[in-house]
């Protein structure tokens, strides 16, 4: 099998392929600060060529609200704070990657809101990376992998526009406004990404990015991301099957372990990261919802950076080994990122186990 006929086959008709798939994330700073070290050639050098992964992917749209309004605010030796094109203001490290700290946002009400979104409201191709997204699907077609265009959504948008402490309460507070958020971003991305499908040609599916949940359960109960949040998903996983016949990908971090039943109604085809450190396990999954999803992900970062092979080959075998006995379509990676302390030893240890005890 192509790279491409195999993730077919594991994502799209949700069965086992010639072998399990192979997809990667990595913190910024782990090839560039530390692999080159280590041996890994250039810091340039994509991973998905320098790997041979099964599949690639790029965010061809820019989806801030306060686009051009962003810009340096403060820094220092160790840190910088600037704002952002969706209106907050941020503080992280300059030398290495973490969470950054959300010092305010430009938008905090309905009535901000109201003012910001107007240029989202229209269609505007300046948004859109017209020439990126063609290299992807070049890249793509020559070397036969499977292709897909990503975005944030609902959760990762508010949480990115008016923060947390704005969103978690207005869930219930003020869910008109939740409810015009949706409604304006599912438009929005309906109309941008039908001109880049239609400009700089069709991917082989869609991957969103959307967060549900946090280390201890999900940030707003399944009722209320039933109500709330599935009819826009529904919305946005039938434009791109009806129109395209796109399948569609779910990054959702954190214990989304309630979720689940309303990932599977909304159309998702394929979950990932799936965080172990979370509480989420792969086969057990596998074992409650068989293959009304196909599965990407769920190796323990925690385990990868003790950078010690038996631990790292017990977490492996576990998962993938399951996986291939249960049959169940699945792609190695972890649950996460691969973070600067994985040694790049222990990640091709990982590699070599795929390798060798891949196959189904």
């Amino acid at each position: 099998m192509t790279p491409k006929e195999r993730m077919v086959q594991l994502i799209v008709n949700k069965e086992p392929a010639d072998r399990v798939g192979l997809y990667e994330h990595y913190w910024p700073e782990t090839i560039r600060d530390y692999w080159v070290k280590e041996g890994y050639p250039d810091k340039d050098l994509a991973p998905v060529r320098h790997f041979g992964y099964d599949m690639q992917s790029m965010w061809p749209i820019d989806s801030g609200p306060l686009r051009g309004q962003d810009g340096e605010v403060e820094e220092s030796d160790e840190w910088r704070v600037w704002r952002n094109g969706y209106g907050a203001s941020l503080k992280q490290w300059k030398h290495k990657s973490g969470t950054p700290e959300h010092m305010g946002f430009a938008i905090k009400t309905r009535e901000d809101w109201d003012k910001a979104k107007a240029s989202l409201l229209e269609l505007d191709p300046t948004r859109i990376k017209l020439d990126d997204a063609r290299q992807l699907l070049a890249h793509a077609q020559e070397s036969g992998r499977f292709s897909t265009y990503g975005f944030c959504f609902l959760i990762e948008l508010m949480r990115a526009i008016i923060g947390d402490l704005v969103m978690l309460p207005s869930l219930l507070l003020e869910p008109d406004w939740i409810h015009d958020i949706c409604r304006t971003y599912t438009d929005f991305h309906k109309a941008h990404f039908a001109y880049t499908i239609e400009t700089a040609g069709r991917p082989d599916g869609m991957w969103m990015f959307e967060d549900l949940g946090f280390t201890n359960g999900l940030f707003a109960s399944p009722k209320t991301v039933r109500e709330l949040l599935l009819p826009y998903y529904s919305e946005m996983v039938s434009f791109f099957k009806e129109e395209y016949g796109l399948p569609m990908l779910l990054h959702t971090c954190g214990d989304i372990r309630e979720a689940v039943p309303i990932i599977i109604e909304a159309g998702f085809d394929c979950l990932q990261p799936m965080e172990a450190k979370a509480g989420c396990d792969v086969l057990d999954f596998a074992d409650t919802y068989g293959n009304r999803l196909a599965y990407m992900g769920n190796i323990n970062v925690q385990v990868l950076n003790t950078n010690d092979r038996d631990k790292v080959r017990e977490e492996v075998m576990g998962k993938m080994g399951g996986m291939i006995e249960r049959r169940m379509p699945y792609t190695l990676h972890s649950d996460h990122s691969i973070p600067p302390d994985v040694r790049m030893a222990t990640y091709e240890y990982m590699l070599e186990l795929h390798a060798e005890h891949g196959r189904y």
